[in-house]
C-alpha cells in the first residue's frame, strides 16, 4: 500500500521510518510512503502557502492553490485511474476518532493522501473539493496534522505480516476482536518477585504455574477488570454484542 503524505515538515518523518519495529514494514516496502511539500508548489520567492482570514481573527489560514497544485503532483505520481483515486483524508478536529476497526480497514486498503493542515486550518474550499474523510485523534487540538498521520501509519504498519517479532501478537492488543474489542490485561516479566518502592511485589502466581487454562481465564478477568474500571462503554458494548459468556457474567457480578 502507499501513502502520500503532504506536509510542511517532511522532516518531522524522516526518523520515524528509520526507528522502531514497525520501520520493517517501510523497509520492506509493505507500506510505502512518499512525503510532498506544499512550498515546492507555491509562488514567489517566499513560497507562502498561508494568509490571513478573511473576515479578520487570529492566525493565518493554508492557501488552497498550492495544495491544490500538489495533490495535482500526487495524482500525477500515483498515475491512478480517476474512478479508483486514493482518498484524500485530512487530519481535523471534526473528524471521525480514530479507532482500531478503522486502523484495520486501512491496513487491507490500498492507502491514502494525508493531508496535515497547520497554522489556523485550511481554506474551506480545498476541502470540500478535494477532501474525502477526516480523521481525529480526540477532542484536543495539535499544531499540525503530522502526529496524527504519524499514529496512522504506525498504527497500519504494526498490522502487517512479519512486522512485529511475534506473529499474531497483534491480536492480543487493546480493542481487538480477539479479545472481544476488551482492554489487554496486564504484562510481567522477570524478577518472579521485584522489590519496588513498595516493598516486595510478586507475578500472580497463576501465570507461574504453566496451566494454560488457568492463564487465559486469569488473563480473561483481568481483562474485564480493566476495562469495567476503565473503558465501562467498551464492556457494554461487548456485552451488547453477546460477546461475554456466563463465565464472564458471573465474574463480573462477583459471584
Amino acid at each position: 500500500m502507499r501513502f502520500d503524505v503532504i506536509t510542511l515538515f517532511p522532516e518531522l518523518f524522516e526518523p520515524f521510518f528509520k526507528s522502531g519495529i514497525t520501520r520493517r514494514a517501510f523497509e520492506s516496502g509493505q507500506v510505502m510512503v512518499k512525503l510532498w511539500n506544499p512550498r515546492d508548489f507555491a509562488d514567489g520567492n517566499y513560497r507562502r502557502v498561508d494568509d490571513r482570514p478573511f473576515g479578520g481573527g487570529p492566525g493565518m489560514v493554508m492557501m488552497a492553490e498550492p495544495l491544490w497544485r500538489c495533490l495535482q503532483a500526487v495524482r500525477a505520481d500515483r498515475a491512478e485511474p480517476e474512478a479508483a483515486q486514493a482518498p484524500v483524508v485530512l487530519f481535523s478536529p471534526i473528524g471521525q476518532p480514530l479507532s482500531h476497526d478503522g486502523v484495520a480497514a486501512w491496513s487491507q486498503g490500498d492507502g491514502a493522501v494525508l493531508l496535515c493542515g497547520r497554522y489556523e486550518g485550511i481554506d474551506q474550499r480545498f476541502i470540500d473539493t478535494c477532501v474525502d474523510r477526516q480523521i481525529s485523534l480526540g477532542d484536543f487540538v495539535l499544531s499540525g496534522g503530522e502526529i496524527a498521520a504519524l499514529a496512522l501509519l504506525d498504527a497500519v504498519a504494526r498490522l502487517m505480516p512479519g512486522v512485529l517479532n511475534a506473529e499474531g501478537s497483534h491480536q492480543q492488543d487493546s480493542f481487538n476482536p480477539a479479545l472481544d474489542g476488551l482492554l489487554d490485561s496486564p504484562h510481567h516479566t522477570r524478577p518472579e518477585v521485584w522489590l519496588g518502592p513498595r516493598g516486595p511485589m510478586p507475578v500472580p502466581e497463576v501465570l507461574l504455574g504453566g496451566h494454560h487454562e488457568r492463564i487465559a481465564r486469569h488473563r480473561r478477568e483481568q481483562s474485564l477488570t480493566l476495562t469495567a474500571q476503565w473503558r465501562p462503554d467498551l464492556l457494554q458494548q461487548a456485552r451488547a454484542q453477546g460477546l461475554l459468556d456466563l463465565q464472564d457474567e458471573r465474574f463480573l457480578s462477583g459471584e
